[in-house]
């Protein structure tokens, strides 16, 4: 804000932030997840299934985790005054 950036840009950059974030989360998650299943498929001769279904429900749950607790802070830094917020830089 302090070179030009209007209140909804600084919402916006968090809220884009967060979903990033909870969709790498969540990507990791899903990758984790199919190792681990596989991996115990092929030691103890498991059947493996994994639904592309939820994969793709896991990941849009995570992004919306994301949006949902980056909202707060996202609005709080959109409203903070650029002096305060650079005064403890």
């Amino acid at each position: 804000m302090a070179v030009g950036a209007r209140t909804k840009h600084v919402q916006y950059q968090f809220l884009i932030e967060s979903v990033v974030l909870g969709l790498a989360g969540g990507l990791g998650g899903i990758l984790l997840g199919a190792f681990v299943s596989f991996l115990l498929s092929a030691v103890f001769g498991w059947p493996e299934s994994i639904s592309p279904v939820a994969m793709a429900g896991s990941a849009f749950f995570s992004m919306a985790i994301g949006v949902f607790f980056g909202y707060y802070p996202a609005k709080k830094a959109a409203n903070l005054d650029p002096i305060e917020a650079l005064r403890f830089e």
